[in-house]
């Protein structure tokens, strides 16, 4: 299939028709990512998506964040349900049409109720975890242990450089500029479910300390070395719109 266009891409970031079913804010991004084998990452995406490449290349990301204020549209946060930490693990595919989304290959979480929920409203691989985070916002400490797995995760970020857009065309936006995930359910249907918010305000992140057991935990290799793109982003404020059926014609 032909990739997503540069139009296509500008096209994800417009606000979506209907309404949103959840608000959000992320914050303390950490966005790291490392080129992959292409082939090690195709027989992960089900027929109907196909990896979305950037100059000829696949990229995996691990994604430490905070999850806040999360709760229903018209309804107030709640504290001990609305704020939490995730981490998720990422590859880059884009559908039969051409729009451009994200695959997720697991998304470790510390709220019980956050991971029932994400598994049965979007279909999503979330994965119960024992997480904690310290520090400020330009020095965070993060921490992530996967349920079953022995190792944790330890991260140690903070912003480093000036603050700006992505500009389109550039390994930063095919990264950040993500508006639509895609996920499976029942009988391998496929559905996607898209976001909206602001372009990603992002800096080069310093990371004294990361780790690639996330991408281990999920059953492939360990990249080997630094990560080769760390973007750092303070927050953003998201609406979370519901899954659509996904038509396919592969």
């Amino acid at each position: 299939m032909n990739p997503p266009l540069i139009g296509q891409r500008l096209a994800a970031r417009e606000r979506p028709l209907g309404r949103p079913v959840m608000k959000q804010r992320w914050s303390r991004l950490l966005f790291l990512h490392w080129r992959i084998d292409p082939d090690l990452l195709r027989p992960l995406l089900p027929p109907g998506l196909h990896l979305d490449l950037h100059e000829g290349e696949a990229w995996i990301g691990v994604v430490p964040f905070l999850m806040e204020r999360v709760r229903p549209v018209l309804m107030p946060a709640v504290p001990g349900l609305s704020w939490f930490l995730e981490l998720n693990v990422r590859i880059y595919c884009h559908d039969d049409s051409g729009q451009p989304g994200v695959w997720f290959l697991s998304l470790d979480c510390n709220q019980p109720v956050a991971v029932e929920l994400a598994r049965n409203l979007f279909l999503l691989p979330y994965e119960h975890a024992r997480m904690r985070y310290g520090g400020d916002l330009n020095a965070t400490r993060y921490h992530c242990l996967r349920d079953g797995e022995l190792d944790e995760a330890i991260y140690e970020y903070g912003p480093s450089g000036e603050v700006r857009e992505a500009e389109p065309g550039t390994l930063e936006f095919f990264l950040l500029e993500r508006y639509v995930l895609f996920s499976r359910g029942r009988n391998d249907r496929l559905y996607s479910g898209k976001v909206h918010h602001p372009p990603y305000r992002w800096a080069p992140a310093k990371c004294d300390r990361w780790s690639t057991l996330p991408i281990k935990w999920d059953g492939l290799p360990e990249p080997y070395g630094e990560p080769e793109s760390m973007l750092w982003v303070d927050h953003v404020d998201v609406h979370i719109f519901p899954l659509r059926r996904l038509a396919t014609t592969t």
